[in-house]
């Protein structure tokens, strides 16, 4: 009986795991969108140059 708990709990663990890196990478895509955009949309400075989008 103990066994088959183990494998039962394991199983629930990598479950678990799945779903959170999968919700992960989800994030990390929408952070990588919103990067490109702000990369792309960028202002222009009053010398000319381009300025950053971000304040960091």
């Amino acid at each position: 009986m103990v066994p088959v708990l183990l494998v039962l709990l394991l199983a629930l663990l990598l479950f678990g795991a799945g779903f959170a890196v999968k919700v992960l990478w989800w994030i990390a895509l929408a952070v990588l969108i919103v990067w490109l955009l702000g990369f792309f949309m960028r202002s222009t400075s009053a010398g000319g140059g381009r300025g950053r989008w971000y304040r960091w």
